[in-house]
């Protein structure tokens, strides 16, 4: 049951409801729910007293949420969108909640177990129209006085099967209204009404009609009135829809004759009954007059095998199919005795199963075999006398003669094993694939990394100008069956220079540069600037001392034993002089002599931390790189004249040792 809370003193007290009847109008539990036609309003005038039971409500700390006089209305969605409803009470102030479920593939009277078929809900305690548009704000509303009474718009799948649950909680039958629209999902039928099929029971005395979709039972005349046929004799005497007794809709009607049929070709069709229409559908659309269809009926003969339903491949079952009439599933041998198998090679029938048996009738029945048919060869099926003593038996009670057989043939499965060769260069890499053509295989279908390649041959070429590890993969067919081999080539060729070294050096220093190339089978050429070469991965070179800063261009390439190349360049300077000299003055006066302050030739001070502070301990510069020294600005404006500290830390990049200094320096004129 739903609970809501009413403040009273400030005590919440939960109400329940008890109802004990149980629902037997039509529409009022899901398996008789109403069809829905988006374009219409459907109008309850009343709603009978019952409850079904619990439905889950998610999101809702109470689980105790029940169908309480409800109504339900089914509908498939034919186009993807967002759903818009209203429910308008008949009496304003009546609380009708609901619930939208997605069924698709499952048991309707799932919906009061799973929670997750759930897709939105209301439950607000508060009276007055309600609903799902784009003023609500949330997907699930729980119970309580006060609540939001409109949730917000849920998108619908097409193809996919709903259920709307409507709950009147308030105690009495005053109904209410629904209608659809505003909402960008389809949920009418785009389909037109139409006379699918004809066939005479077997003796003769009614005419089975099939419909192309369903429709209201309350539009069939049941005088027969809404059919015709082409013969004076027999008439048509009545009209009765299957399953109508408990639902609105059907899509099948039998009709009785006022005698038998005789042998012979017959057309039946639709036409306006008593009733002034043909039937109708759940949106009022009727079959067309013009419909009609023809039929053959045939005095009972025994039913033979019709046909076999195309196997696939390596099929260990085959489907027995009998379309003419229906056969009984009870006389059908479990263990397969009914039928046999012959053909190119030994198989044999381990056991018959009916997949689809209404009302006891099947007209499919799926023969088990020992083994799979992996083979190329035809096959045979025969109807026999089973190990129960009989043949199977049709739906006009009689057996189907031993001798009935239907042949099927398959094809051999197929192979897409592929080798590869790969022809490696520098620019591009071109894989040579292979399949062995065997077994009938006459289409290939090639992917490269999922993307496909347009070659239907077993011995494409694939063309890469990026290397490095693809997924090439293969469906092989030969129209019956098909296989799928996925292989990883990797394409190692690809290569780039790249090496690392300290960009300032001091002099005399031995610099060493670190080859970190990307290759395979490589070999290596340093070209250093200044004349000297090497030829190992990694190299050190000391350069010449100078009396001035002096910058080399170095030059690594590297060849791997394809001869393709990658060659990068990068500066190194040789500066002329190093150390940690910090001066004691300078005049940033914009002369050019000694216009900034910092460390001086700093080239092995890695971390770095420079700081200069005034007299009153302020920091008024800081930097982590000594090619960036003091100008003596603070915050753009000039710092007066007088005594500053500093302070330096630092980690020496040759021994790795941590260090720190402090000191002073003047700024002057």
């Amino acid at each position: 049951m739903k609970q809501f809370f009413i403040l009273y003193f400030g005590i919440f007290f939960l109400v329940h409801y008890a109802v004990s009847q149980t629902c037997g109008t039509i529409g009022q539990s899901p398996l008789t729910a109403f069809p829905v036609c988006g374009t219409n309003t459907f109008n309850q005038a009343t709603v009978p007293i019952c409850e079904n039971g619990q439905v889950p409500s998610p999101n809702c700390t109470s689980n105790d949420y029940t169908d309480k006089n409800p109504f339900y209305y089914k509908f498939t969605c034919y186009v993807s969108g967002t759903l818009h409803f209203t429910i308008n009470p008949n009496t304003n102030s009546d609380d009708y909640d609901w619930s939208l479920y997605d069924v698709t593939g499952q048991p309707i009277s799932s919906i009061y177990t799973n929670a997750a078929l759930t897709i939105a809900s209301n439950w607000s305690g508060t009276g007055g129209n309600t609903g799902m548009d784009n003023t609500g704000n949330n997907q699930y509303v729980c119970g309580g006085i006060g609540k939001p009474r409109w949730t917000r718009p849920t998108n619908l799948v097409a193809g996919r099967n709903y259920i709307l649950m409507i709950s009147h909680f308030t105690n009495s039958q005053s109904g209410y209204s629904l209608s659809f629209g505003g909402g960008t999902a389809v949920i009418t039928d785009p389909n037109n009404p139409a006379i699918l099929n004809a066939r005479a029971s077997c003796d003769g005395r009614s005419i089975i009609v099939t419909l192309a979709k369903k429709m209201l039972c309350n539009s069939l005349a049941t005088n027969a009135s809404d059919f015709f046929i082409n013969t004076t004799s027999p008439a048509l005497l009545t009209a009765s829809g299957t399953g109508c007794s408990s639902n609105f809709d059907t899509d099948q009607v039998t009709i009785t004759l006022s005698t038998a049929l005789t042998a012979g070709t017959y057309i039946l069709g639709a036409k306006n009954g008593s009733d002034g229409n043909t039937m109708l559908d759940y949106c009022n659309k009727q079959i067309p007059t013009s419909d009609k269809v023809s039929f053959t009926y045939t005095p009972a003969i025994p039913t033979p095998i019709d046909s076999i339903a195309v196997p696939t491949c390596a099929t260990n079952a085959v489907t027995v199919l009998f379309t003419s009439k229906q056969i009984k599933c009870s006389s059908v041998a479990p263990d397969g005795s009914d039928f046999a198998i012959t053909g190119t090679y030994p198989a044999s029938i381990t056991s018959a199963t009916i997949p689809n048996c209404t009302n006891g009738l099947t007209s499919g029945i799926v023969l088990q075999l020992n083994q799979p048919l992996y083979t190329k060869g035809t096959f045979t099926i025969t109807l026999k006398v089973g190990t129960d003593g009989t043949t199977i038996e049709d739906e006009c009670n009689l057996l189907s003669p031993p001798g009935s057989s239907k042949s099927f043939s398959v094809k051999d499965t197929v192979n897409a094993n592929f080798s590869t060769i790969s022809l490696l260069g520098c620019v591009r890499d071109t894989i040579l694939a292979f399949n062995p053509v065997a077994n009938e295989v006459n289409n290939w279908q090639w992917y490269s990394n999922d993307t496909a390649i347009n070659q239907n041959t077993p011995t494409p070429q694939i063309i890469y100008t990026q290397f490095g590890t693809k997924n090439i993969k293969l469906i092989a067919s030969n129209g019956f069956c098909k296989d799928t081999v996925t292989q990883v080539v990797n394409l190692d060729n690809f290569i780039k220079a790249n090496f690392t070294n300290f960009e300032d050096n001091c002099p005399n220093d031995a610099v060493r540069f670190t080859g970190t190339s990307t290759g395979l089978r490589l070999t290596y050429l340093w070209r250093l600037g200044d004349g000297a070469s090497a030829t190992d991965t990694s190299t050190n070179h000391t350069y010449p001392i100078s009396l001035n800063d002096l910058t080399y261009n170095v030059t690594y390439t590297i060849t791997n034993n394809l001869g393709c190349t990658s060659s990068i360049t990068k500066p190194v300077n040789i500066l002329k002089m190093c150390g940690e000299y910090v001066p004691s003055i300078f005049t940033p006066n914009g002369d050019g002599i000694n216009d900034t302050f910092g460390p001086l030739y700093a080239v092995k001070l890695t971390t770095l931390v420079f700081k200069v502070y005034n007299r009153w301990g302020q920091v008024v510069y800081q930097t982590s790189n000594w090619r960036q020294p003091w100008n003596g600005l603070y915050k753009g404006v000039p710092s007066p004249m007088g005594t500053y500290v500093w302070s330096m830390q630092y980690v020496n990049r040759d021994t790795g040792m941590p260090h720190n200094a402090k000191g002073t320096v003047v700024l002057a004129k």
